[in-house]
């Protein structure tokens, strides 16, 4: 492990904040994961920037999500199963998504991530988290 992956946030999603999918997968997890042990920050923030450049994803023009887990930072089938898997039965059972033949599987993530705005439509602007869910969300760059 490198040392960025030793110091990379765990139970991190970064998210495309204008995304109607993404928002609205964001805001069922919030509802799910009561004990709060998932984190996010979507990409338009000055964080979520910084970590897709890090990680090769374009912040402008986001072609997955982030998943940090244990220190590697996911992408397409294996974030959604590494996500669900920190949630409660049933829902982490959807996890066994990542056990699917990785080809097929993130093909099908590819193509919905690349008519996500066509399917489902785009916000003008970055959702808000309500105050109650505000200390979960990461938006400005970690103090050094």
């Amino acid at each position: 492990m490198t040392q960025a992956e030793a110091d990379a946030p765990d139970g991190l999603w970064l998210f495309d904040g204008v995304c109607n999918i993404c928002s609205g997968s964001v805001a069922a997890v919030l509802k799910l994961d009561r004990e709060g042990v998932i984190r996010f920050t979507p990409i338009q923030s000055p964080y979520g920037r910084q970590l897709a450049a890090a990680h090769g994803i374009d912040p402008d023009n986001p072609a997955s999500f982030l998943f940090l887990d244990h220190g590697q930072a996911l992408e397409k089938t294996a974030a959604i199963g590494a996500l669900l898997r920190l949630l409660k039965a049933p829902w982490r059972w959807l996890a066994l998504v990542d056990r699917l033949p990785r080809g097929p599987a993130d093909a099908a993530y590819d193509w919905l991530a690349a008519n996500r705005y066509r399917l489902m439509g785009k916000k003008a602007a970055c959702m808000v988290p309500s105050p109650a869910d505000r200390a979960r969300f990461i938006l400005d760059l970690p103090a050094e």
